[in-house]
């Protein structure tokens, strides 16, 4: 399929409590590469399989959560088209100049319905030891750790996910995979820009602006098992998995960073094409939805976000 608009998730900006407690899990036990570290104290990592110059950003503050998701569209046109898209739908945009992260060309910025922050831009630097282009290895290096190949997508929780979802798909050219009507004002939904089953999703909750998880994707359910095996010889608290989800079809362990912010490692999914029809779920096959061999969801799931 043709790719054009907005490509994938770019970028997410997490933030962590205790800086050195955060590397641990991310550069060694999740297996991310440690790019730079800013004059402001921010880290840039990123996955094996990432051509970008980074795609996490972990910034220590009081309180966990997520500061925004970056998405990177195609070229500079598209940006411009964006914009003028965003203006027309009366969403308020600001722009955040080239080099407020290292690498990163200009952005803009807006705040979804839902209270969070999301990011389009166009330019960012390739990585200095991102996939080898010429007789190319699988990857540049050993991986280690859970052997993150990326960042793949996000969940996040908040109000108006009907309002959300029209935004994603009739502004920026998104399509909706899946979808749970949770009844009166309640929906939970799984978007993507391209042809996986989903590149990032939101589930309807009260309080505006949460984060539930970031996901990174591994090759292998092999390598979902063998990154349990690592969680369990470190003691990284886990939520549930692995496990299997109904909705997507990937395999997953959820997991918590030092902060308590929850990850995701994912492997599988289905490939999805702008043909295909909508996949819906009622509320009463939901627990399957989300883990299909539980098929029930567990408290933790459903009630915790930073």
């Amino acid at each position: 399929m043709a790719v054009t608009g907005v490509l994938r998730p770019g970028f997410i900006q997490i933030r962590v409590l205790d800086m050195a407690e955060a590397l641990v899990h991310y550069r060694d036990r999740l297996g991310l590469h440690e790019v730079s570290t800013g004059a402001d104290g921010r880290v840039y990592l990123k996955g094996f399989d990432e051509f970008d110059r980074h795609s996490v950003v972990l910034r220590e503050a009081d309180e966990a959560g997520m500061d925004v998701m970056g998405f990177k569209v195609l070229d500079e046109a598209t940006l411009i088209d964006f914009t003028r898209k965003l203006d027309t739908a009366n969403v308020a945009v600001d722009h955040v100049d080239a080099g407020e992260q290292p690498g990163l060309g200009r952005r803009v910025g807006f705040t979804i319905p839902s209270g969070h922050r999301i990011e389009l831009y166009a330019q960012m630097e390739l990585s200095d030891n991102g996939p080898e282009t010429f007789n190319p290895n699988v990857w540049p290096a050993e991986p280690k750790g859970m052997a993150a190949t990326r960042f793949d997508h996000a969940l996040l929780y908040g109000p108006r996910i009907a309002e959300v979802t029209d935004l994603f798909c009739d502004v920026l050219g998104f399509r909706l995979a899946e979808k749970v009507d949770l009844g009166p004002g309640g929906l939970a939904v799984w978007l993507t820009c391209s042809n996986k089953a989903h590149d990032i999703a939101f589930v309807e909750n009260p309080e505006p602006g949460r984060f539930h998880h970031a996901a990174f994707f591994l090759e292998t359910v092999n390598a979902v098992l063998h990154a349990g095996d690592i969680m369990a010889y470190h003691d990284i608290p886990i939520d549930i998995g692995p496990t299997r989800h109904g909705i997507t079809r990937g395999y997953t362990i959820y997991f918590f960073d030092p902060s308590g912010n929850r990850n995701e490692v994912f492997a599988g999914g289905y490939s999805h094409y702008p043909d295909n029809p909508t996949r819906e779920w009622t509320p009463d096959q939901l627990g399957k939805g989300i883990f299909y061999y539980e098929r029930e969801l567990n408290e933790a799931f459903l009630s915790v976000y930073t």
